[in-house]
């Protein structure tokens, strides 16, 4: 089982908080659909002996292309691979995208989950996010979009500066208003290099609060799990039988393939990514050549890549996992250096088990890293 992640790496506007490989300039845009058609041939090999269960469209913003585009692409997939009989599709969509035609269009084509960046249905936080869409239209689209699509996910995120805890309870209440089976929810970040860096800098816009932000993590989760959700993933929240498919095999540690300019790739012992950089992926492409950088992981890299997606998820990390993939001496370390974390109540063990208790969910990155394996080994 594996995934094939396309990245399309265009955008109408640049949110003030994103770091991702983007361009605004769409010039491009054919010739990059050609690339990554011919990426995915070159790259052929890389599955010959695995089948692809799930087609991830993300960016950028992926809803920009046509359907008739997105077909190309997914035709592209089928003729190249061995794809699952029902496999799942997604398409990251913006609300400003997502017309009554192109909805049509989309549940026409082979997309069969959408991944909504909805963000806030507040004008004000949009805004100050520089969103390309407004309030009214993100409501419109889900109330048409949950018409054509069952599979549907939106992103939200909250510590958003001014906005206080009853708005935050008012996103989640309109959120769940629409019945959707599937919400991804993070915390506003500060990327370095970014424009929300920048207007903070100058106090244009004020600090990002974390306690506040722990706050309204904590009221995420008793709202969505009151509503039915299981909270599998730190930032994700599904119904049964709706947790993301793609998402859940990266956590997990199974194969995907990344195309396009940014996108990384994974086969268990080495990790990929190609150029991010749209002008030069597109030249080396034409030459037939695959423009990327590799490196095969150490048994201590492969370790602490568990611990960190482990302790994430519901499924927790598995000691019996630890011993017989890394060694013995790493379950023996992990035990002793999580030793004072569970004293604290922040982790547990159930049964041959470690999880992250209620209390460690909003640090769960920073109790991941604490775990993380730094001297046994040489890095190879």
């Amino acid at each position: 089982m594996a995934g094939i992640y396309l990245h399309i790496p265009f955008c109408k506007q640049a949110c003030h908080y994103c770091d991702f490989h983007f361009s605004t300039n769409l010039k491009k845009k054919e010739a990059m659909l050609l690339a990554l058609q011919q990426e995915l041939v070159l790259r052929k090999g890389e599955l010959k002996d695995q089948q692809v269960t799930t087609i991830y469209f993300g960016g950028g913003t992926p809803s920009v292309l046509q359907a008739d585009e997105i077909n190309r692409l997914i035709q592209t997939v089928y003729e190249q691979y061995d794809v699952a009989e029902d496999p799942e599709i997604t398409l990251e969509a913006n609300p400003d995208d997502l017309s009554t035609k192109k909805l049509q269009e989309l549940a026409a084509s082979g997309i069969n989950r959408l991944s909504i960046g909805v963000q806030s249905f507040f004008d004000e936080d949009l805004q100050l996010m520089n969103r390309a869409h407004n309030a009214e239209q993100a409501k419109a689209g889900l109330r048409e979009a949950t018409e054509l699509f069952d599979n549907i996910s939106i992103d939200l995120i909250y510590g958003i500066p001014h906005a206080d805890h009853e708005r935050w309870k008012q996103n989640i209440a309109t959120a769940l208003s629409f019945n959707i089976p599937h919400i991804s929810s993070y915390a506003l970040t500060v990327e370095p290099r970014t424009a929300l860096q920048k207007f903070i800098e100058k106090g244009i816009i004020p600090e990002v609060d974390d306690t506040m932000a722990a706050v309204q993590f904590q009221i995420l989760i008793s709202h969505l799990e009151t509503a039915g959700f299981v909270h599998y993933e730190v930032s994700n929240f599904g119904k049964a039988g709706y947790f993301s498919v793609n998402n859940t095999a990266y956590w997990q540690g199974k194969h995907y393939m990344g195309i396009g300019p940014s996108a990384h790739s994974f086969n268990g012992t080495q990790r990929a990514w190609n150029i991010a950089n749209n002008s030069k992926y597109i030249q080396a492409i034409d030459k037939s050549e695959l423009p990327r950088e590799m490196e095969t992981l150490s048994t201590r890299d492969r370790y602490n890549e568990y611990i960190m997606t482990g302790l994430r998820t519901i499924w927790g990390v598995s000691l019996e996992r630890v011993r017989t993939a890394f060694g013995p001496q790493y379950a023996d370390y992990l035990m002793l250096q999580s030793e004072r974390h569970r004293a604290e109540q922040l982790l547990f063990l159930d049964g041959d088990t470690l999880l992250v208790t209620s209390r460690g969910k909003f640090l769960s990155d920073g109790l991941a890293a604490d775990l993380f394996m730094l001297n046994l080994e040489k890095k190879k």
